[in-house]
């Protein structure tokens, strides 16, 4: 009751004595990285560490007690494990997988790092369990789990209530995923574009997952979500659940039901799923570029280049091009053209 009469948003929380100790510093050069890659002439990419902080508005006084500070949005976006046990030690996001043992689990992620980590390990640990679907729009190849699971996961990041210590969880069942997260409801009931009304729960943290291009504006995310879903299971949309607990349902393709594409078994050798990925994309859309593969798997461009390292001295694919205007193709479909041509 307290949490949904209040006029301010937890994540202003300003903590006096919280200093650029306390976040780590390699997520400032990763932010940097992104939003240079968005667009060349976003003004952090030039700017210090604090300066990042002040802009994206987590510096602030406190007008009631006069404190200035970092705030609890500064923690959770960029805080090391041991800062956020400090200012919010109930703070974790549990992924879980129970396509067998539903008692228990087959895997788990314990996730404590700061929001940015999250991103991450939360799409590779989707990656790890959920197959994909590929669909055509205009020219390009798009991902449907990464169209949907994204936005699963930024749901699960932004828009929860972090003063409440109800963990935020994700469980992949057997042919659903489902995310539970403490909320600070304008509504009560089930969700649909008919009764979307986009409300802020986190307006610092969400602007700041905008400026990384992570998302858009205010209920993009659902309509997304009813876009992808049938593409992904036929005839399948989420079921979203507003409450005090906000509660999400996405049916996902079961093995059996899900059509795999692309590489051979002889190329598929000693390449593990994330690589197979790429060569499945490379293989349908010869010359994409680094960057471009990242966005397309959801992956930083730095782990999106480990992999590529990896399928290259396989001898799986050859770059060609210019540094900065070249791309990837499969060697085998370059040397079946050049035997063509002969």
């Amino acid at each position: 009751m307290y949490i949904r009469k209040q006029d301010c948003y937890t994540e202003n929380k300003v903590f006096e004595y919280l200093d650029m100790n306390d976040f780590e510093a390699e997520r400032f050069d990763m932010v940097r990285k992104i939003v240079k890659l968005n667009r060349a002439d976003h003004p952090w990419a030039d700017m210090t560490n604090e300066e990042i902080l002040v802009s994206a508005r987590m510096k602030l006084k406190d007008i009631h007690t006069g404190k200035e500070g970092y705030t609890l949005a500064a923690a959770l976006l960029f805080g090391t494990e041991n800062t956020l046990a400090s200012v919010l030690p109930h703070y974790k996001t549990d992924a879980l997988c129970r396509k067998v043992d539903t008692e228990l689990y087959d895997d788990r992620d314990d996730i404590r790092c700061n929001l940015l980590g999250a991103y991450y390990r939360l799409l590779d640990f989707i990656h790890k369990h959920l197959l994909d679907r590929v669909c055509l729009e205009g020219n390009q190849r798009v991902s449907v789990r990464e169209m949907i699971f994204r936005e699963v996961v930024v749901n699960l990041l932004v828009h929860r209530e972090f003063s409440n210590a109800y963990p935020a969880t994700i469980t992949i069942f057997k042919d659903t995923v489902v995310t539970e997260n403490w909320n600070r409801p304008y509504m009560s009931g089930l969700v649909s574009l008919e009764t979307l009304k986009p409300h802020p729960k986190n307006p610092i943290i969400a602007s700041f997952f905008k400026q990384l291009g992570w998302v858009e504006e205010l209920g993009s995310g659902v309509r997304k979500m009813y876009k992808y879903c049938p593409l992904y299971v036929k005839g399948a949309t989420p079921i979203i659940e507003d409450g005090d607990v906000f509660k999400l349902t996405i049916r996902h393709e079961m093995e059996s039901d899900t059509i795999t594409e692309g590489v051979s078994e002889g190329v598929s050798e000693g390449v593990n799923e994330n690589e197979k990925q790429l060569l499945n994309l490379i293989r349908k859309s010869p010359s994409l570029s680094a960057p471009e593969l990242s966005k397309m798997i959801g992956k930083s461009l730095a782990t999106t280049e480990r992999y590529l390292s990896a399928i290259r001295k396989k001898g799986l694919v050859e770059y060609r091009g210019a540094a900065k205007n070249g791309g990837y193709y499969i060697i085998e479909q370059l040397q079946n053209n050049a035997e063509r041509d002969q």
